[in-house]
Parts: structure tokens; C-alpha cells; sequence
């Protein structure tokens, strides 16, 4: 049975048997039982690669008194859930996306991620309405109730399998639900080493 560890890019926690191409934490959430019993314990929620230095994780366990391990489909689902590249696994990722940002550390991004991602909207989420016109790639609005990625001229629904059902953008305002400060380091054209986008978002 799937473990409640999937992530989605409203920051929920789900069970689903996909897991993904990145990994992350948001400190330990779980019982010793693998019961979700809340949904962060620290500001500092990262991204981190699958694979490093022999360490792999694969089956995601949530080992007794550990942080729990979360899987995301993708780096773009991961900013948007509020989270930001490991300074360890990730360093080069995460120094050019603390630069981009502008924070002085990750103290500080980590602080203006917080504030920013919580909130009263959906699930728990601030959300920021912008038009679809001014939004760069790897940015996530609701559109229709749904959650979609921003791909060039197109928005591609959000699955924890990958993305579907290619539409155009709509000219209207939406809700979106990236964090401003992960938008601007988007808008600046960065691309972590960690996938951005999921395959299926090049065949969808």
C-alpha cells in the first residue's frame, strides 16, 4: 500500500504508487506507525535529488524518530508546493536560485518562502492571481478548479503520473499557486540539474 508521502504542487500530502523524479523533506511528519500526523514541522522545506553520494531513495520509508521522505513528480511540482533546492545535495542548484532570489541565506529564503506559501486559500495555500500572459514556464495556477502547469502557449493538467490534456491559456486571471519568490527566479530563466518539468510534459 502507497505511503501518504507524494506531494502536490499545493503542498498536500497524498498516498499514490508514482513517485516521481525528486525528493525532499519537510522534517518528520510521521508516527511511529507511518501515520502523517502533520504537515510541516520547519520553515526549511527542500528538494533534493534521488540519488547522491550512494545514498538512493526509492521506496521512500519513513523509518522511526527520521524526517519523512517525500516525492515530488517534478522540481517544478516541488517550487510550487514551497519548496527549494537542497544546499547539499543541490548546492549549485540552490546558490544560483538563492541568488536569483535575492535572499541573503537560506535563513532568510527560507523565511520568505514560508510566509508565502501559507495562507487561507486552497488547502491551506496563499495563493496569487496574476494574468496567464505574464507567467513564466514551470509556473502552477488553478484553472477550472484544477491544477496546470504553464508551458509555453499551453497549460497542461497536473497528474501524480505526469501531465495531460494540453489547453490553450485562457486570457483571464488565475490563481497561482507557485510562490512569488519561486516565480521570479523562473521568470529569470533557471533551470535546475534536477528535472524542471516531468517528461510527460513534452508529449502530453
Amino acid at each position: 500500500m502507497p505511503l501518504q508521502n507524494r506531494v502536490t504542487p499545493l503542498g498536500e500530502l497524498i498516498a499514490t504508487p508514482e513517485r516521481g523524479l525528486v525528493y525532499g523533506n519537510r522534517g518528520r511528519l510521521h508516527d511511529d506507525d507511518r501515520v502523517i500526523r502533520r504537515q510541516w514541522q520547519v520553515k526549511r522545506w527542500i528538494s533534493c535529488r534521488l540519488e547522491f553520494r550512494g545514498r538512493h531513495r526509492a521506496g521512500g520509508p519513513m523509518p522511526p524518530g527520521r524526517y519523512t521522505g517525500l516525492f515530488f513528480l517534478d522540481d517544478a511540482t516541488a517550487l510550487a508546493a514551497g519548496h527549494r533546492p537542497c544546499a547539499e545535495c543541490r548546492n549549485e542548484d540552490y546558490r544560483s536560485f538563492l541568488g536569483l532570489a535575492g535572499a541573503s541565506g537560506a535563513d532568510d529564503l527560507d523565511r520568505r518562502l514560508h510566509d508565502e506559501r501559507l495562507g487561507d486559500g486552497v488547502a491551506g495555500r496563499r495563493l496569487h492571481q496574476r494574468r496567464l500572459q505574464e507567467l513564466p514556464d514551470g509556473t502552477f495556477v488553478l484553472c477550472e478548479g484544477a491544477l496546470h502547469l504553464v508551458a509555453g502557449d499551453a497549460l497542461l493538467r497536473w497528474t501524480p503520473g505526469g501531465y495531460t490534456d494540453r489547453r490553450r491559456r485562457p486570457r483571464a486571471p488565475v490563481d497561482v499557486v507557485t510562490p512569488p519568490t519561486s516565480l521570479r527566479v523562473l521568470a529569470s530563466g533557471w533551470s535546475g540539474a534536477v528535472s524542471l518539468l516531468h517528461p510527460s510534459s513534452r508529449t502530453c
